[in-house]
């Protein structure tokens, strides 16, 4: 596949993918090369990584607890103490081989030691493939609240190897699902269209699929960095979805993953564009049914909505004491800076049961 062509970078596929970091780091020639791994990467992932390696140069792994409860600052210090007993110096180099979690830590903690070193982003999941990986977002979340903590970083590359999709879950592939559907509703409905139907889906159609979705995620992101404007769209079922994320993690026994939080925010969503910005009932209906065609319901109690809503007013999209929400007037019609009353969003909650 072609290589993208990113914000002073480039986004790398198979077997170019390697290719690449191999000459990157011949022409570079860092100081030391730091590969970030969780428990699973280290097992599953990191021996099939450091056989396509090529290079002399010393090479130190640094592995932490797989999961989001390690998407902290605390677990940020033990790495930045671990690169400082391993005389890592601005020369040095951080390749963060794993998923979501591991590449936006790995990214802030590379960004911030020593005021910044390189680093290169290999994720291992379809989520960190098709969102979290790029763009140049990176952080940590503070308590229980997503992300709050970060700088906007880009990588020196990103390097897809959908080989290590053989490593996930079926509940971890569905998560990166919901990233690749989200795409469609905001920004193209022929490409909703082929994510709405993935019963005959073969290893070839997905390899196109990701890289379709990558593609999407990108020609946003190279408009606005910072996320003054279009970008904002990608935030579409993040407001609830995140703050539903976060209580589920808190308060009840069974944890939601990322795209299972989403998945429930994208219907959500969906229900208040209907109400507020035109969303046809058949198009809203649409994106329910395909939704729930791939994730199981979620239970919500009445005593639930409260937390919840309350934890919306922590979104980085906020401003000037406003929840701004992502709506569509049609799939592929983003509305940014919506404001939705608290009666709404609990309909839109009775809608999602229903």
């Amino acid at each position: 596949m072609k290589s993208i062509v990113s914000i002073n970078n480039c986004i790398h596929f198979g077997e170019m993918a390697y290719q690449s970091l191999n000459t990157y780091l011949k022409e570079s020639q860092p100081s030391k090369v730091f590969i970030l791994v969780d428990s699973n990467t280290k097992e599953l992932c990191l021996p099939h990584f450091l056989q396509l390696l090529a290079t002399d140069i010393s090479i130190e792994i640094i592995e932490i607890d797989s999961g989001e409860q390690e998407k902290n600052i605390t677990t940020c210090n033990g790495i930045w103490e671990t690169l400082s007993e391993l005389d890592a110096d601005r020369k040095s180099l951080c390749i963060n081989l794993g998923g979501g979690v591991v590449t936006d830590l790995g990214g802030f903690v590379a960004s911030t030691f020593k005021r910044g070193i390189a680093y290169i982003n290999i994720p291992t999941s379809l989520l960190g493939m098709v969102d979290a990986a790029v763009g140049g977002k990176t952080g940590v979340d503070l308590g229980k609240l997503k992300n709050q903590i970060g700088v906007i970083s880009n990588p020196e590359m990103v390097l897809i190897d959908t080989r290590f999709l053989n490593t996930l879950s079926a509940s971890e592939m569905r998560s990166g699902l919901a990233e690749m559907l989200k795409h469609g509703l905001i920004y193209d409905l022929n490409y909703w269209k082929k994510m709405s139907d993935l019963s005959q889906l073969t290893l070839e159609d997905l390899d196109a699929l990701i890289y379709e979705s990558i593609l999407i995620k990108n020609t946003i992101v190279t408009q606005d960095l910072n996320e003054d404007g279009i970008r904002k769209t990608l935030n579409f079922g993040h407001t609830l979805g995140h703050a539903i994320e976060s209580y589920f993690l808190e308060h009840k026994e069974k944890s939601l993953l990322h795209g299972e939080a989403v998945a429930v925010g994208v219907i959500l969503a969906a229900y208040l564009s209907n109400q507020l910005k035109g969303l046809g009932d058949s198009q809203t209906k649409e994106i329910k049914e395909t939704i729930l065609k791939t994730f199981a319901k979620v239970e919500f109690h009445k005593k639930d909505l409260a937390p919840i809503i309350e934890l919306m007013k922590y979104d980085k999209k906020n401003s000037h004491g406003n929840i701004n929400f992502v709506l569509l007037s049609a799939i592929g019609e983003p509305i940014i800076d919506c404001q939705v009353s608290n009666d709404l969003i609990e309909e839109s909650f009775k809608f999602y049961s229903e």
